[in-house]
């Protein structure tokens, strides 16, 4: 196995988006990533991570545990001196930022 100090940047950001896909919406049974909530994944050479996301609406119940749940899987992998996971409502989300597996799982296809 790959000691985590020898991972590439892709390899870390592989890794991030596997940890946030296993992340689901609690309304929606398809995981947050293939929903489209995740806007960037930035690595750091530094060995930090930025997050940016946003939530199916601004009034979303789950405003507070979504990106904790994401901050808590990716800072699980052992990778990161820092995770940060922002939520940010611009540009808002809609249906079109879901990928095809998620439109076709919500019947939308």
């Amino acid at each position: 196995m790959v000691e985590t100090e020898q991972l590439t940047e892709d390899q870390k950001k592989d890794k991030v988006v596997e940890a946030i896909q296993t992340v689901y919406d609690p309304e929606i049974p398809v995981n947050v990533f293939e929903l489209g909530l995740i806007y960037e994944v930035n690595i750091y050479p530094v060995n930090n991570c930025y997050v940016s996301m946003t939530l199916t609406s601004p009034a979303c119940p789950s405003a507070q545990e979504l990106p904790n749940e994401i901050k808590t899987k990716i800072t699980e992998l052992g990778i990161f001196n820092d995770v940060n996971v922002e939520v940010t409502f611009d540009p808002p989300w809609n249906q079109d930022m879901m990928s095809e597996a998620a439109k076709l799982e919500l019947g939308y296809m």
